[in-house]
């Protein structure tokens, strides 16, 4: 797909469509949308081998994630923030919103910037993009997408190690009915969460039950999601959250339903992002070393700390479970859910 289709179908000139990729001159909004919709319809992925760095040494990183609301992004970004400051580097940061015609001119921007690495937190990864980058020359950090090769690290969450050990601890209590609360089911890395609650729910054999319902990534989110959920005859008597700013959000809905945590219904997270702890009650939850991840993005990314032939690898993270005080035993019976 070449730059000439994105302009025709479009019907901007080549020009226009250059600026609008590389976030330079001015440009109509709605002229920029339009372009911006054609390059997503056309699935157009610019040639990033011919933007990579073309002489001289940069000192700055790019940070591309997929929602800076959500604390535990920030805590990725500030880490690597942090450490590449450390070492007299800038870091430019972009937010996608789990968009990914905004990920393509996110990433087309960095490049255009001449950054020295790029990490690419996201869950949105299209594979004809990763290929692009992985034909560049600069070194390319991914978060559970993509796979290692030449200049590219992928940092990846061992999701069913984790998730087992929640719904271990929690069967282990009595818990046979489950509630999972989740967002962008659709996209790889988050739909691994929900798969691996199945799976290890099946160990149990029938009685053991999971239902699940989905909405934005985000406080009200996660309200809306356990809203639906309860909303239904199926009374789960453990919700597990996909993260911990939706668990957050479980947390509201029940307290206004008039249920008690753990007492009548338990409420888990996922990362250990620091409102897991000062949540009312304390957040059991699943912890996710954000600052290992940044130190590493910086040991990949920055020059003068990676080796050039130690970059296609990928870094297994594991999980750790954290038992706070959202989670206890089933208490029977269970209390009925107030009708709202």
């Amino acid at each position: 797909m070449k730059l000439t289709a994105v302009a025709k179908h479009a019907g901007v000139s080549i020009a226009t469509v250059s600026r609008v990729l590389n976030n330079s001159g001015v440009v109509k909004p709605n002229t920029r949308a339009r372009v911006l919709k054609a390059v997503e319809e056309l699935k157009y992925h610019p040639n990033l081998h011919a933007r990579t760095l073309a002489g001289g040494k940069s000192k700055s990183i790019g940070v591309i994630v997929s929602n800076l609301e959500n604390p535990f992004f920030f805590d990725v970004y500030h880490a690597v923030e942090t450490r590449a400051r450390g070492r007299g580097y800038e870091v430019f940061v972009a937010n996608t919103n789990y968009r990914s015609e905004q990920l393509v001119s996110s990433i087309h921007l960095m490049i255009g910037r001449r950054v020295a690495g790029l990490a690419v937190i996201v869950s949105e990864m299209d594979s004809a993009l990763t290929d692009e980058l992985a034909a560049g020359s600069i070194p390319v950090v991914f978060y559970d997408v993509g796979t290692p090769k030449g200049n590219i690290t992928n940092i990846r969450v061992n999701y069913r190690l984790g998730i087992a050990k929640l719904v271990e601890y929690l069967h282990s209590m009595g818990h046979e009915k489950f509630g999972f609360v989740g967002h962008h089911s659709a996209l790889a890395p988050l739909n691994e969460r929900y798969k691996s609650v199945l799976e290890t729910v099946s160990t149990y054999g029938r009685r053991v039950e999971v239902r699940a319902r989905a909405d934005d990534d985000s406080l009200e989110g996660g309200r809306q999601a356990a809203r639906m959920l309860l909303s239904t005859p199926y009374r789960p008597s453990a919700i597990i959250c996909v993260n911990d700013i939706m668990a957050a959000g479980v947390l509201r809905e029940l307290r206004a339903r008039g249920l008690r945590v753990p007492e009548d219904i338990s409420v888990s997270g996922f990362d250990n992002i620091k409102l897991a702890e000062f949540c009312s009650p304390s957040l059991t939850t699943l912890h996710i070393p954000r600052d290992q991840i940044g130190h590493t993005v910086c040991e990949c990314l920055i020059p003068e700390i990676h080796l050039a032939d130690d970059l296609a690898r990928e870094i297994v993270v594991d999980p750790e479970l954290i038992v706070r005080e959202s989670t206890g035993p089933v208490t029977a019976p269970q209390k009925s859910v107030r009708k709202r």
